[in-house]
């Protein structure tokens, strides 16, 4: 299986900005490879797209927060952040609770697509707090 690759970049806060801001993949088409993964700034950080949209055709890329609703294994709507771990991109519900890549891969199929982009770690914060 083949699937588009894609980065973003979230730069951090300078003495003009007061908050952070994100570099779309069109944006990023500007700058060469060498400029993207060697980023001046070491606070700025490079988040790839997962290949996965989620319900609403939206990517889904590290860093994005997810929310999905189970009646399966527990009656109520989770929330998560996306992240890269082991060989895949999986979601932390919490400090020990990781789903499997195979698990988000099956939750954005069209058949049985139950997630949702709400938010991301840059932005929203609060969103994992809250859960």
């Amino acid at each position: 299986m083949s699937r588009e690759i894609k980065f973003r970049i979230w730069r951090a806060p300078d003495e003009y900005s007061k908050t952070s801001w994100m570099e779309s993949w069109n944006s990023l088409m500007n700058y060469s490879m060498s400029d993207i993964f060697q980023l001046d700034n070491p606070d700025d950080v490079l988040e790839q797209y997962t290949g996965l949209k989620d319900k609403n055709g939206k990517d889904i890329y590290e860093g994005d927060i997810l929310a999905w609703h189970s009646n399966i294994y527990r009656k109520h709507d989770w929330v998560g952040l996306v992240l890269y771990r082991g060989a895949g991109f999986a979601v932390q519900e919490s400090d020990k609770s990781y789903s499997s890549p195979e698990w988000l891969d099956c939750a954005c199929r069209k058949d049985a697509n139950i997630i949702e982009v709400i938010g991301n770690i840059h932005t929203n914060p609060e969103l994992l707090e809250e859960s």
